[in-house]
């Protein structure tokens, strides 16, 4: 066989792949479009005033070149502010997790009501956010919260305590709060990896003498893979952007020690009127996610087959 001969083959899906391309891309196109509008564009600009001069009221009054970035690294709680971001998102997930695949275990087994059951976890992921983050502040209130004076009804806490007036138990109830919010989603993802498990292979992993703890990390494991790994995936960008929950519990608090990268991008424009430092810690923040996403996807490989 010559060379003109082998390459005419390639030549032909190329000319294939292309004409695929052309007629999908009317159906495509008004979706890139609706993506260039309001993500790409939004970030380019983001990206373009990070290097920029702005004043309070956000008039452009020129290049500030990597100043804004060297202000950002300057700020005194950034430090403190990183290392809750990465307490935040690991808690957050990590505990969301663990409790979402216990619980689609058990919402997988046959009993009476189970469709209630499956319905009513679905309730915090239909609630508002910001309306589920107010329930719990003002629930755990130390002077008229309903949940603060059951606690102390039934003999958890001597006196009433205030759980979101101070740094600490302030970021471990929103931390609560967004495991909360989580579950429906998670559990739900990992529920439909356990529809994909195929009896017969449990089965037949029982008829060799496999224990449940054996079959599970044996056959059901592995099967659920990549569904939660996009449990995962999801979890880790809504929780490392959340900003309602955060905001709503732990915004009152003066400092920064209860702060994200995300709360603390809302306070540099609201509070102290700096634009361009806020842009610059938008396009950390934005970089640190895609490293954290890369690397997860690195080291998972979701989609390998054992």
């Amino acid at each position: 066989m010559t060379a003109e001969t082998r390459a005419a083959p390639s030549s032909s899906r190329r000319r294939h792949r292309r004409q695929d391309v052309l007629a999908a891309l009317p159906w495509l196109l008004p979706a890139l479009l609706l993506i260039m509008a309001i993500v790409l564009f939004p970030a380019g600009f983001m990206a373009w005033t990070s290097t920029r001069e702005m004043s309070t009221v956000g008039v452009d009054q020129g290049s500030a070149g990597l100043g804004n970035f060297t202000a950002l690294l300057d700020f005194p709680g950034l430090r403190r502010v990183l290392l809750n971001t990465v307490i935040w998102v690991v808690g957050v997930v990590a505990v969301t997790l663990v409790i979402s695949m216990g619980l689609a275990q058990f919402l997988d087994k046959a009993f009476p009501g189970r469709r209630l059951v499956r319905l009513a976890v679905i309730v915090p992921w239909a609630a508002s956010v910001v309306m589920t983050a107010i329930v719990f502040y003002y629930g755990l209130d130390p002077f008229y919260g309903v949940i603060n004076h059951f606690l102390v009804d039934i003999g958890l806490l001597d006196g009433t305590f205030g759980f979101t007036r101070r740094p600490v138990p302030a970021f471990l109830v929103s931390m609560t709060v967004a495991v909360f919010v989580s579950l429906p989603f998670t559990t739900y993802t990992i529920l439909a990896g356990l529809q994909m498990v195929p009896g017969d292979l449990i089965e037949a992993a029982r008829v060799d003498g496999a224990g449940a703890l054996r079959t599970y990390r044996s056959v059901t494991l592995p099967i659920l893979r990549p569904a939660i790994a996009v449990a995962v995936l999801i979890n880790i960008i809504n929780v490392f952007n959340s900003l309602p929950i955060l905001r709503t519990i732990t915004g009152s608090i003066p400092g920064h020690q209860a702060d994200t990268t995300t709360t603390l991008i809302f306070k540099f424009i609201q509070q102290y009127r700096q634009i361009d430092t806020a842009s610059a810690l938008s396009v950390l923040n934005f970089a640190i996610v895609l490293a954290v996403i890369g690397v997860y996807l690195a080291l998972v490989k979701p989609m390998r087959q054992d």
